[in-house]
């Protein structure tokens, strides 16, 4: 056993919300090149990965306190609110968690990659009832046009997954691609309509679907000939909403 996998075993009593998950030999084998190389591209088709599980108590907990809105909360981690954190505590109950899992997830980054820190985050709980927020996406680093793929991890409490295209979206078929733009920007195209598109996909498996509760190793950015940032969508709420929580943690690498 390397110092590095003795370190993430060792995280199982340190993580105050997370449980670290164990890791088969392949994923130890990306992870490796990842903290070589974060901006791997053929490592990067083999992402998102999934890194961590909430505790059941806890997941239960965000998701009983996002039942208790029936709009959507968004607050950004920024500057301000990590000086207000630092000085009085993250103030309210989903403040208090968003704290613990920037804490825990910081952790887990510190080991799965040595040179990654903190750039931006957010978090957003309540009900959600817009049927496509927006479409097929990538979150990007306007901070740096010009950087290539940055380490995020995000996680979905309890409901409404996220559907991402799975391997290197460079090999898709021209037809494939045309479904992708279509879902990209919610338009229709000459194989239908964005939503039966994105069924379709989701059938054939272009699309998975992250299982929430668990924390998820993606890749953020803007474009690199090196790097393959990780597109994605999130899950429809059926008619009349349907309350869930999200946490978000960006990276820069140094």
């Amino acid at each position: 056993m390397t110092s590095f996998h003795g370190a993430w075993a060792a995280l199982q009593l340190q993580l105050k919300i997370l449980e670290p998950l164990p890791f088969s030999s392949d994923h130890w084998s990306l992870i490796e090149r990842l903290r070589e190389n974060f901006n791997d591209r053929e490592a990067h088709t083999h992402l998102p990965m999934p890194i961590a599980r909430f505790r059941e108590t806890t997941s239960k907990a965000i998701f009983e306190h996002a039942r208790q809105f029936d709009d959507v909360q968004t607050v950004a981690v920024d500057d301000r609110w990590l000086a207000e954190a630092a000085v009085d505590g993250a103030s309210g109950t989903m403040a208090s968690y968003a704290r613990l899992y920037h804490d825990d997830v910081d952790q887990m980054m510190s080991i799965l990659v040595p040179s990654a820190r903190y750039r931006k985050g957010h978090y957003s709980y309540g009900k959600f009832t817009v049927p496509q927020p927006h479409g097929l996406h990538t979150d990007h680093s306007a901070e740096d046009p010009e950087g290539a793929g940055e380490p995020i991890c995000i996680a979905r409490i309890e409901t409404l997954g996220t559907h991402y295209l799975a391997g290197d979206y460079q090999a898709h078929d021209p037809e494939t691609q045309r479904m992708l733009k279509a879902l990209r920007y919610w338009i229709s195209a000459p194989e239908g309509e964005p939503e039966d598109i994105l069924d379709e996909l989701l059938r054939r498996k272009t699309l998975k679907t992250i299982p929430v509760n668990r924390v998820m190793l993606m890749v953020a950015g803007n474009g690199s000939e090196n790097t393959q940032v990780t597109q994605h969508i999130a899950a429809r709420p059926p008619e009349g909403g349907l309350h869930s929580a999200f946490f978000q943690r960006q990276y820069r690498l140094t």
